[in-house]
Formats: C-alpha cells, structure tokens, sequence
C-alpha cells in the first residue's frame, strides 16, 4: 500500500502540474497511459482533483476549474519518481534470499504490485535486460539469469574501467567548472554524517551513488554515462543486501571517499589513480561479500 500511495502522490504531481484552466480531460484509460500508471489509480488522481475543487467531474465529463496552486500538491519528501518505484520493487524482488536463477518475473504481477501501469514496467525491463541479469520470455514473462559471483566480477571489471577513465578526466575540469562546486559539497556532506555517524550512517548509499556518478559525469561519454545506470543500481542495493558490519564499513568507505575527494582537488594523476583503486577495491570486496550466494545477507 505504501508503494502505491508514492505511485499516486507522484503520479498526482505530474498531472496537476500540467493542468490549465478550462481544459476539457481525457478519459481514465487515456490519463492511465499517458501517466503510465494503472486505471485505478487515474481515478484516484481524479477524485482527488475534484475534491480539492481543481476540477469538474460530471460523468463522462472533465473541466479544469483553476490551476493548481503550490498547497495542492504533495511535498517533494513524499514522492519518488516513477523509475525509482519500478527500480527499487524489481531489485528487491530478484535479490531476496529466494530469488535463484531461473525464477519468472511477471509484467502485470509486479505493475500490480507496485500500483503501475504494466507499460512503464516493460520499458524497465526493457532497459534493464540488455545487462544480461534477465532475459525475456512470451507473454510478458521474464526470467532471471541470478546474480551470480561472475556477473559480480565482471560488473565489477567494467564500472574501475570507467571510474578510472572518468576520475582521470575529473581532474583535468576547468577551475571554474561545477563539478568542483558539487565536489566541495558532497564533500561536506561526508563529513557532517561522520560527525553523527550512529545515527546517520545509512544515508551514505545514497551519498556514495551521487559522488560515483558525479565523477563519471567528468568522461563525457555517452556509452559510460549509459552503462552507469546498471553499476549504480547494483552497487547502490548491495549495501542495503547485508546489514551486517554496515556502520563499520560505511565508515571505511565514507574516509576512502575523502580521501578520493583530496586527490581529485590536488589534481595529481599518480594520487587520483591510487586512491581510485583504492577504493574500487575495498567497494569490489564489499559487493563479493554482499552477495546473496554468500549467505552473508538479508533480503531488504
């Protein structure tokens, strides 16, 4: 219930913000595929545009009565987008203790669950299946390849490649550049959750997706910035895959990143190369140990 209720909250968002005054609407089917989101949940969208007075609902009938304005919609806390909904239900699905190789995944079962169109969670899948952890079956069925200690590695060899490249690139930017401004403020980042790491130590895989990403945004490359999407997916989940040891290891991890940050900012070749390594080491062990086979972790 909670999943679909960001569904909807987002959903909401997205369609309120595009309304005009006297617009005539579509009908729910039409909203429902135009927002990618199941037909229960248009209607849901509907009902509450005309309770808070936004719109029209006779029947067959809808007339936008006003725009919006900023009380109506959700605050942006209580919503993801689509695409990390989908993201985070699929992985969660084919990384639990009992998701093992051949295991179908079905199209409508998981846009139910989600509270989704089946649409948008074919276009996931679509995209998602070219890195070779599933693979597609007739009638909108899939089948999991499994997550194997192989996959691991060579996902492992392909994201130092790019990072290597990418952090080499990273510090040859201008001065004036923005990187370095969003640099000096993951940076900061870093070190205020240090100073309350008990309590806030589980926000550093997001933190840790932000600073990787940034840096490989240094290359420029549209096959780099394409394939990072599936390192990041991965990399990110696999530190909520075993809670066991986390604070200690997001700890390490969080003084490899500034140490990572110093050598970028001194913009010497031979230090951005080490400490690079250093960490794509530590993060390739981590995500070893992290694995499901291992018997090592919890499902989230």
């Amino acid at each position: 219930m909670a999943r679909q209720n960001t569904v909807f909250k987002e959903a909401y968002n997205r369609y309120a913000a595009a309304l005009r005054a006297d617009e005539a609407l579509p009908s729910e089917p039409e909203i429902a595929a135009q927002l990618g989101i199941s037909r229960s949940t248009a209607r849901a969208i509907l009902t509450r545009l005309s309770e808070e007075g936004i719109i029209r609902w006779n029947k067959r009938q809808k007339v936008v009565l006003r725009a919006p304005s900023d009380a109506d919609f959700f605050p942006s806390e209580e919503t993801d987008s689509l695409h990390d909904i989908i993201e985070r239900s699929f992985m969660q699905r084919i990384l639990s203790d009992d998701a093992a190789p051949g295991m179908q995944i079905n199209e409508l079962e998981l846009a139910r669950e989600i509270g989704t169109g089946t649409t948008s969670v074919r276009e996931f899948l679509i995209r998602f299946s070219r890195f070779g952890l599933i693979e597609k079956r007739p009638n909108s069925h899939w089948i999991l390849k499994g997550f194997t200690r192989d996959f691991a590695l060579e996902l492992a060899d392909v994201r130092e490649m790019f990072e290597l490249h990418s952090a080499a690139e990273f510090g040859k930017l201008a001065a004036e550049h923005d990187a370095w401004r969003a640099l000096a403020e993951i940076k900061a980042e870093h070190q205020d959750i240090l100073k309350d790491l008990d309590t806030r130590y589980k926000e550093f895989s997001a933190l840790d997706e932000r600073f990787h990403l940034l840096i490989h945004g240094a290359a420029k490359n549209r096959f780099i910035a394409d394939f990072y999407d599936a390192i990041a997916i991965i990399f990110h989940y696999h530190y909520q895959w075993n809670k066991a040891f986390a604070r200690q290891r997001n700890e390490r991890a969080i003084h490899e990143h500034l140490d990572y940050i110093a050598a970028l900012e001194s913009r010497d070749p031979v230090a951005i190369d080490f400490s690079c390594r250093l960490h794509l080491r530590s993060a390739r062990q981590t995500l070893l140990q992290s694995l499901p086979q291992a018997g090592e972790g919890a499902a989230e």
